[in-house]
């Protein structure tokens, strides 16, 4: 398929810069997806909306204050004397990416083509440097990084958000609550599983109350997911890969779930993939453990285990929204966008949300 089969015009005042004011008061678009046919509703109704027999799966992961900003070892200030001891350079910045280990990262350098393998760079007057070892595809650096305390709360008190790029302002302090789930618990995720936003733990309540069950799993979502498509055709993209984690209890809840022929009501594209891509490598089944989500899920191609979709929505001609259309069929999802934005729905991570069932 093109990659144009998956466009939709979103005029740019759609898209949210910052996130409402109470995270369960956004707009929901609820699709039937084997009628086409959608209406439009709340968030807060979302627990009157189950059935009462669903099983949520979460993504869990915590998202890092990934964007650090240091500068080059040793490089002179433009304009200085040889003997003037200054050893200022302009700003570098640096977008963690992916982690290789524990001190290891998939980083996007940022001027990186002033930073070459071998170069130190320093952060916080040395309290934090990171050295480049090397090079990785579409302009990834691996970077070794060395702290003078931990490296993970060196990280969460250098760190800024990592906002996504269509979001056209700084970061700030508030961003640190809310560009997070309020049941992020592990992981190292340098974006956001957004549909999880819109939770509240009252809200949470109500579902359980509602009698469906809750699950978390663990989805590192990486950069990846903002990789836009390169090629004319969709099926030609070079899909990314994230880091997940299944707990053996998650695995049993989901075989539970599907031979009792309970709903599986995934909580994000991010929840699907994991899902997804379990069940392709176990020929039909999630197994518990740790694996790379490297399913492209594309129309034509069979969901095993999702059979429900909470989902915000996407950017046009992107992988995520093939995936939706490929759950809910692209005509219908196609007519559910057109409408959600020719009725004022706020749109991406910090905007309103569907639900596909």
């Amino acid at each position: 398929m093109n990659v144009s089969d998956f466009d939709y015009d979103l005029p740019p005042e759609r898209i949210a810069q910052r996130p409402l004011p109470e995270r369960d008061a956004s707009r929901l678009l609820l699709l039937d997806r084997a009628t086409g046919k959608y209406k439009d509703r709340h968030f807060r109704e979302f627990p009157d909306l189950l059935r009462g027999n669903e099983l949520l799966v979460l993504n869990n992961a915590r998202v890092l204050p990934a964007r650090l900003f240091g500068r080059r070892e040793g490089v002179r200030a433009e304009g200085k004397g040889s003997g003037d001891g200054k050893f200022l350079s302009a700003e570098i910045e640096v977008l963690l990416v992916r982690s290789l280990g524990e001190d290891r990262w998939e980083c996007l350098v940022r001027p990186g083509r002033k930073v070459p393998t071998g170069e130190r760079i320093i952060f916080d007057e040395g309290q934090l440097q990171a050295q480049v070892e090397g090079r990785g595809d579409f302009g990834l650096r691996v970077l070794r990084f060395t702290s003078k305390g931990d490296f993970r709360e060196t990280i969460e008190r250098l760190g800024h958000v990592p906002l996504p790029p269509y979001i056209k302002r700084d970061g700030d302090r508030s961003d640190r609550e809310r560009y997070q789930t309020v049941f992020a618990r592990q992981g190292s995720a340098v974006a956001a599983p957004t549909a999880g936003l819109h939770f509240t733990p009252e809200l949470l309540e109500k579902v359980r109350a509602s009698g469906a069950q809750i699950i978390e799993i663990t989805l590192d979502v990486g950069l990846g997911t903002f990789e836009p498509v390169r090629t004319e055709r969709i099926e030609e993209h070079r899909i990314h890969a994230e880091s997940y984690e299944i707990s053996i209890a998650a695995a049993e809840a989901i075989a539970n779930a599907k031979r009792d022929k309970r709903p599986v009501l995934a909580i994000g594209t991010t929840v699907v993939r994991a899902l997804e891509d379990s069940a392709q490598k176990g020929q039909g089944v999630v197994h518990a453990g740790k694996a790379e989500a490297e399913i492209f899920l594309l129309p034509g191609k069979p969901f095993r285990v999702v059979d429900q979709l909470l989902t915000n929505f996407h950017l046009p001609q992107s992988t995520l929204l093939a995936m939706v259309c490929t759950f809910a069929g692209r005509e219908n999802v196609l007519a559910a966008y057109r409408h959600a934005v020719a009725g004022g729905y706020r749109f991406y991570s910090y905007g309103d949300c569907m639900f596909v069932r």
